[in-house]
């Protein structure tokens, strides 16, 4: 018996896709999104924000407050933020699902997978044994089993203040 997947993020993502005006990292940075809002923390420079559009639960970025599409273009300050707050999504991120790997990287430039590729964002993609199974490959699905907010409140609770 064939079940149907309710996925409705997804259409929500192919109605949006390339045609949203200015830039969320940006309103996400100012607190334009309300209650919609994804940000987990936020540091002086940097701040880590749920993937709207994720490849698993707890898929995390990285992004500078400042608009900046380069990454030659970051101030050495932001670099060293953007490490610390990375370091810290993955403390959080073990903490709440305890995955057995993580996915760390850029996509800089569109052509590399950067679909908001005028503002640098940092990926931290949690992994676990075994989860990457047929639905990516036969229908372009990815099945997150919780709700983004459920998953921001979890990890704004387990956010570590330090270095750990």
């Amino acid at each position: 018996m064939t079940r149907p997947i309710w996925a409705p993020w997804r259409l929500e993502y192919i109605g949006e896709a390339g045609s949203q005006e200015g830039c969320v990292f940006c309103a996400e940075a100012a607190g334009d999104l309300g209650a919609d809002s994804l940000l987990v923390t936020r540091g002086e420079r940097a701040f880590v924000l749920l993937n709207k559009f994720p490849y698993s639960s707890g898929h995390l970025m990285v992004a500078t407050l400042r608009h900046v599409g380069e990454l030659r273009e970051l101030a050495p300050e932001e670099a060293a933020e953007i490490h610390v707050l990375t370091t810290r999504a993955i403390a959080a991120l073990r903490r709440v699902y305890s995955p057995d790997a993580f996915n760390v990287g850029w996509n800089l430039g569109r052509v590399a997978g950067g679909s908001i590729s005028g503002h640098l964002h940092e990926h931290v993609v949690p992994r676990w044994d075994g989860d990457t199974n047929f639905m990516p490959v036969l229908a372009d699905i990815k099945v997150v089993p919780e709700h983004l907010h459920a998953t921001r409140d979890r990890l704004r609770e387990a956010w570590p203040n330090d270095d750990r």
